[in-house]
């Protein structure tokens, strides 16, 4: 199928549809979640970042089995993704005991950021940047260590289980190693994309 064809089949679908309207909710849950974590309450912020997690999955899978990718779909998806993470380190590292250091959110933000302008940058272009397996891992690592990071935040000191408070850092070490991996391999494939854009 040519790239116009895929284009207009794109623009053709409703703009409210389904995958645009759990895209829009998981904003909303963004939001709730800011303010849960501004009230200390970490418990109820742990489920509703899960069920936004769980939002993010199943639109992307409803989008594609049924074929209701939109234009505005693929803009506002991947932002609501970086407002939620970005969002949860920037605010989790403000608070002791979170694991997460400012630095780190300094870290997942940068990659985000540098990821968005190369996308946006290329597929002006016409080339195709589309999110590959490091940055679902990437994703998942990150959902992680928030989740881990909110459940540990809700305990005192003394009672954090020990389990919690040994892999609290290595949750998020495996969130920013992963997300610094992610950045470099879509830097090599910017990379590759660009030459291949001066041979054409």
């Amino acid at each position: 199928m040519s790239s116009n064809s895929t284009a207009s089949q794109i623009d053709s679908q409703p703009v409210l549809n389904i995958p645009n309207q759990l895209t829009a909710a998981r904003l909303v849950l963004a939001i709730v979640l800011f303010v849960l974590i501004s009230f200390h309450w970490y418990f109820a912020g742990a489920i509703v970042f899960s069920i936004a997690a769980g939002t993010d999955w199943l639109d992307g899978y409803y989008a594609r089995k049924y074929s209701q990718v939109t234009t505005l779909g693929r803009i506002l998806d991947p932002f609501v993704d970086k407002v939620i993470i970005c969002g949860a380190f920037i605010m989790l590292a403000a608070m002791a005991r979170s694991g997460i250091e400012s630095w780190m959110a300094v870290v997942v933000t940068g990659r985000e950021l540098l990821v968005t302008t190369l996308r946006s940058y290329l597929e002006a272009q016409g080339r195709d940047f589309s999110a590959n397996w490091s940055g679902k891992f990437k994703m998942g690592f990150q959902c992680l260590a928030v989740l881990w990071s909110l459940v540990a935040l809700q305990y005192s000191p003394e009672e954090l289980p020990r389990w919690i408070a040994v892999g609290l850092p290595i949750v998020a070490w495996l969130a920013v190693l992963s997300t610094i991996y992610s950045g470099v391999i879509y830097i090599f494939a910017a990379i590759r994309l660009l030459r291949e854009q001066r041979t054409d």
